[in-house]
């Protein structure tokens, strides 16, 4: 009976002991905000990529070099591309009309003759047909001088028809050879990494020697003078975003350091993986050194209020349920919240005592 008695009494003090936890609604400042992760980019950032395979040959640039539009930043050996472009230089020289002056001149000359022998033959079967007229000669030389005459014709028009036709030869071979050692040139050029934008390289991440194709990034180039704020905010938040909106943003690298931004680009696609959209933003005042892919937090401002009954987020059920000291419960009308207190819009005054739910 004793240990009975001793056994209750201990369960009445532990009891007693751990008293439930209770809070008065407060009045402050609140403010709602979306929260989002993400990482800093240069502006203009890249990753500059080659188009052809091969092996570097030679690296141009450090990281930490300026670059321009233009400036070359790798190349990469291939022989082969090469030897296909002296091959179509030479083919290109052997093709020139001007090399081919030679041939034409003597096509054109041939011409003349022909025109001569053309001349001289129809001069002699007009005679012939006219002599033939008074009588005088064979039928025989008349058929003869006929045929010369046709013959001399048909020499003389075929000779015209093969000058134009060699020419337009020349000058299609000409033409062409003129194209393939364009598209080789422009190949070989293939071959010079080039910068696409003005900025400075971040990263080169490649070495000489290694082997190389259109799908490995080479270096990372950017500008070093700014800096957008890529943030990854979960599609039940994306319809709260609007451009403009004020973003709070605290950095590792700057820690207890509170930085200004705001928003001036919202992606108009999810990305099926994380189920996120990508939003940017620009610091208002920057920090005073910045690196890409340094990353941070982020509360995005939906709305602000200086004034309002505030109590602890936890202390209600389903943000929407107070219990009173008494146990009685209650629903209670809620406005702006954020990840610890939540405002009470009705339902609760400031001389209301209520409980943490367990």
């Amino acid at each position: 009976m004793k240990n009975t008695l001793l056994i209750g009494l201990l369960i009445f003090a532990i009891s007693c002991s751990k008293k439930q936890e209770s809070t008065f609604p407060t009045e402050g400042k609140i403010t709602e905000s979306i929260y989002a992760s993400g990482s800093i980019k240069s502006q203009d950032q890249y990753q500059a990529f080659v188009t052809v395979n091969g092996v570097i040959d030679q690296i141009f640039v450090k990281e930490g070099d300026s670059v321009q539009v233009g400036t070359a930043l790798i190349s990469i050996s291939n022989q082969a591309q090469k030897i296909n472009t002296e091959n179509a230089n030479l083919a290109a020289k052997f093709a020139d009309a001007g090399e081919n002056k030679g041939r034409l001149i003597d096509a054109k000359n041939f011409i003349e003759v022909s025109k001569s022998k053309f001349h001289l033959d129809s001069s002699v079967y007009a005679r012939q047909k006219s002599l033939w007229g008074q009588q005088i000669g064979t039928r025989i030389d008349l058929e003869q001088k006929e045929l010369n005459f046709e013959n001399s014709r048909s020499n003389y028009l075929s000779a015209i028809q093969k000058y134009k036709d060699l020419k337009r030869q020349i000058d299609f071979s000409a033409a062409q050879s003129k194209k393939n050692l364009e598209f080789s040139n422009a190949m070989q050029q293939d071959y010079t990494l080039k910068s696409k934008t003005s900025g400075v390289i971040f990263s080169i991440l490649k070495n000489k020697g290694e082997i190389v194709g259109p799908q490995t990034p080479i270096a990372i180039i950017g500008n070093p003078n700014a800096y957008i704020l890529e943030l990854q905010v979960d599609e039940n938040d994306i319809f709260k975003i609007n451009q403009e909106m004020q973003v709070v943003i605290t950095l590792d690298s700057y820690k207890n350091e509170v930085f200004e931004a705001k928003i001036t680009k919202i992606s108009s696609i999810m990305n099926e993986r994380s189920k996120t959209f990508l939003v940017e933003a620009k610091f208002i005042k920057a920090p005073a050194k910045l690196y890409p892919r340094m990353t941070f937090e982020a509360n995005i401002i939906l709305r602000t209020k200086e004034k309002g009954l505030l109590i602890p987020r936890n202390y209600l059920l389903a943000d929407s349920i107070a219990t009173f000291l008494n146990g009685d419960k209650k629903i209670v009308k809620t406005g702006l919240k954020d990840f610890q207190k939540i405002e009470i819009l009705s339902g609760l005054s400031v001389t209301d005592e209520i409980i943490k739910p367990k």
